[in-house]
């Protein structure tokens, strides 16, 4: 019930657009633009939705928007997490603080399709590279996943030993408790910045886990 009334929401939250032309992607836009389209069966034929972000161009309340083209042309917009109603379903949209979680027709059986990137994007160059090379993609994606495992496991670690050092608080009651991984201030920057770069890799994939990559943000 409270995902129906969350679907709803997002749909209330859905404005219409200007009828302005889609602008090219732009090769420096990489990392701050995503990029995504669908063909689609119209009562008028084929139809070609896009999915524009700007991740930089937040709303004046601090809100990331989406905004929904139909063959080319500005036909909606909406903040994320987004629910554009298009021909035999919906398009949604979801967005983490390292790109794009989510970006699927969902058709109104039920059915999911993830929207093809723009091949000048990241997440269209992440995809040529599963194409091209998927034995490298495969590895790839599992250094992420263990890198983000390590940081989690540290963090955990980390965290226990700082609620159990107070002798008058859990510690009476549990014991203290020594991290056996005790990083410097450097070791801790470098272990945040390769957390953020493995959960980044996996938003070009429009992959995400709140556990791993929210542990990460």
């Amino acid at each position: 019930m409270f995902k129906e009334w969350r679907h709803r929401r997002a749909v209330q939250r859905v404005k219409p657009g200007d009828g302005r032309p889609l602008k090219r992607f732009r090769w420096w836009q990489m990392f701050t633009r995503a990029l995504f389209h669908l063909r689609l069966m119209s009562d008028d034929g084929r139809q070609t939705v896009y999915v524009d972000v700007r991740h930089q161009k937040q709303s004046s309340n601090g809100h990331v928007k989406a905004h929904l083209y139909l063959d080319g042309r500005h036909h909606a917009e909406s903040r994320v997490p987004a629910v554009f109603p298009v021909q035999g379903g919906t398009v949604e949209v979801r967005a983490s603080n390292f790109g794009l979680k989510r970006c699927h027709y969902v058709t109104a059986g039920g059915a999911e399709f993830q929207l093809v990137p723009d091949t000048a994007s990241a997440e269209g160059r992440r995809a040529h590279l599963d194409r091209a090379h998927p034995a490298l993609s495969r590895l790839i994606g599992s250094l992420s996943v263990m890198m983000l495992v390590i940081g989690l496991v540290l963090l955990i670690l980390q965290l226990v030993e700082q609620v159990t050092r107070d002798p008058e608080g859990l510690a009476q009651y549990v014991g203290t408790f020594t991290s056996p991984a005790d990083l410097p201030g450097w070791g801790n920057a470098v272990l945040g910045l390769v957390t953020v770069a493995a959960s980044t890799e996996r938003a070009l994939r429009l992959r995400y886990s709140r556990l791993l990559d929210g542990g990460a943000g």
